[in-house]
């Protein structure tokens, strides 16, 4: 899998303020997502594809490859144009549509991104209807969950702890499995001062299933990082396991007083596999 279908932290970054990538880029972030969507406003998104185009040639491919472009959704009077730029935008790591309702909504667009390197967004009543059809699309790297708009498009009224979207968390997670992509993405955090808010909703993301988690301010990228990937002692307990298990044969076998099974083994090389992830970050 590439960088940006094993990252942990996608950091948005508003099109229109490409003079704030280098400090993007510094945050720690695993992928970057520039943003022609919700960040910029009608009137300068225009400018926002110019400067666009007019930086990609001075990135290097490795910067070009942690990038992300979110574009406006089908219906909307920006997407046309939107759709144009991508065919400039040579080595864009993956395309990230909004509001992403149906297979279709992708295949519009090979065209325009005939790399196929997807992570819709999903956002709506319609679009959760359609997620395993979604997941499928070939392509598809990941799913992306857009929680709030997706509240607002049914009026749920969630509390902090977003109790509400259980089951809708659920079904992303058991669509990715079905359709053998990675791990879906949740949403933002807008609590921009409370850590302590955005850590409880990134060890919630971990503990249904999720890889990674979308950030507005790059102060959140750490604490991401940190509650997405295994903590230092399941760490320690995974290179442990490991190395016990080259010396056994075939089946289950007993290790520092459990049995450690094909489960078991599973769930250690997801953590050896984030770590080889960190190490590259």
């Amino acid at each position: 899998m590439t960088g940006i279908a094993l990252a942990r932290s996608f950091l948005f970054l508003p099109a229109d303020r490409l003079d704030r990538l280098p400090k993007a880029l510094a945050s720690g972030a695993h992928a970057l997502v520039l943003d022609l969507e919700d960040a910029v406003a009608p009137g300068r998104k225009g400018d926002a594809r110019e400067a666009l185009a007019r930086l990609w040639p001075t990135l290097d491919a490795e910067v070009r490859a942690r990038l992300m472009l979110r574009i406006n959704a089908s219906p909307t009077p920006w997407h046309a144009e939107d759709a144009a730029l991508l065919g400039e935008l040579q080595g864009l790591g993956a395309l990230m549509p909004a509001k992403v309702e149906a297979p279709a909504d992708l295949v519009r667009l090979f065209a325009a991104f005939p790399a196929r390197r997807w992570l819709p967004l999903i956002e709506s009543a319609e679009g959760l209807a359609q997620i395993d059809a979604i997941a499928r699309v070939p392509g598809v790297m990941r799913l992306a969950f857009g929680h709030l708009d997706f509240q607002a498009d049914l009026g749920m009224a969630c509390d902090a702890d977003e109790a509400e979207l259980a089951p809708v968390r659920f079904a992303f997670v058991v669509a990715s499995r079905r359709a053998g992509i990675a791990p879906p993405v949740d949403g933002v955090t807008t609590a921009l001062q409370d850590n302590e808010r955005l850590n409880a909703d990134a060890r919630r993301a971990r503990r249904f299933g999720f890889g990674g988690k979308l950030c507005i301010h790059p102060a959140q990228v750490a604490t991401v990082n940190a509650a997405l990937g295994p903590s230092d002692g399941q760490r320690a307990w995974a290179l442990r396991v490991l190395q016990a298990a080259a010396t056994q044969g075939d089946g289950a076998f007993r290790f520092e007083g459990a049995m450690v099974d094909a489960p078991v083994l599973a769930r250690a090389r997801r953590f050896a596999q984030d770590i080889n992830q960190q190490e590259k970050a």
